[in-house]
């Protein structure tokens, strides 16, 4: 698997020509220096995405149950314990993990694998999540854009999701950014926590594109 690194590109505040010249745009194999953000006020981190390895299985796992737990995504409704995790991410066809490149802290993570068998096997499925804390940071754009070209790299031709919930929105607006396209709705296809149900929006990227270029 070819690791890929990510840096990030942010917001500044309003200063001087020094402090906008200090932001570069966002370039695959480069690592980006941590800078101010004056919508959040904190200071952003730099990210990469690797091919997980098995020390990561407890973050992994710690960031997979957050999305289970929320009930806004993933259709699964059962945690997955350390045990379970290694098998389940040791199976896909690759499992990524986002890090920040100070810390080393796994923020992100995404699992690529096929999407059907046989005549269909060329599709491919995805799942992506990022840590709670770490959100509104683009870490969810460079998973998708890294796992684009992973899928292309091991030979799939189109990347499919079967169930993103239509209440989704972030996810639905990234997907679309980079140029996914609908093929249809599921109606209340997706069954929320309190028992009532959301349609689910299905959409496929054909991987012989290039996704939109960052912005």
């Amino acid at each position: 698997m070819i690791e890929r690194k990510f840096g990030k590109r942010n917001h500044q505040r309003t200063a001087t020509k020094a402090d906008s010249e200090a932001i570069l745009p966002n370039r695959i194999s480069s690592f980006f220096p941590r800078i101010y953000d004056r919508h959040k006020e904190k200071i952003t981190m730099a990210i990469a995405i690797r091919a997980y390895q098995p020390e990561d299985v407890p973050a992994l796992v710690e960031i997979w149950n957050e999305v289970v737990e929320q009930g806004v995504a993933f259709p699964q409704k059962a945690p997955l314990t350390n045990q379970i995790g290694a098998a389940f991410f040791a199976k896909q066809s690759c499992t990524a993990a986002a890090y920040d490149t100070e810390t080393a802290e796994v923020v992100g993570m995404y699992i690529l694998h096929p999407n059907n068998v046989g005549r269909c096997g060329h599709i491919c499925n995805a799942s992506y999540a990022v840590k709670t804390t770490c959100r509104g940071q683009k870490i969810g754009e460079q998973l998708v854009r890294h796992c684009l070209h992973q899928a292309r790299q091991m030979g799939f031709r189109i990347l499919q999701f079967n169930a993103v919930v239509k209440e989704n929105y972030a996810a639905r607006k990234l997907y679309e950014k980079l140029g996914f396209v609908t093929i249809g709705t599921i109606p209340e296809g997706f069954q929320k926590k309190d028992g009532t149900y959301s349609d689910i929006v299905l959409y496929y990227f054909p991987l012989q594109n290039e996704p939109t270029a960052e912005t």
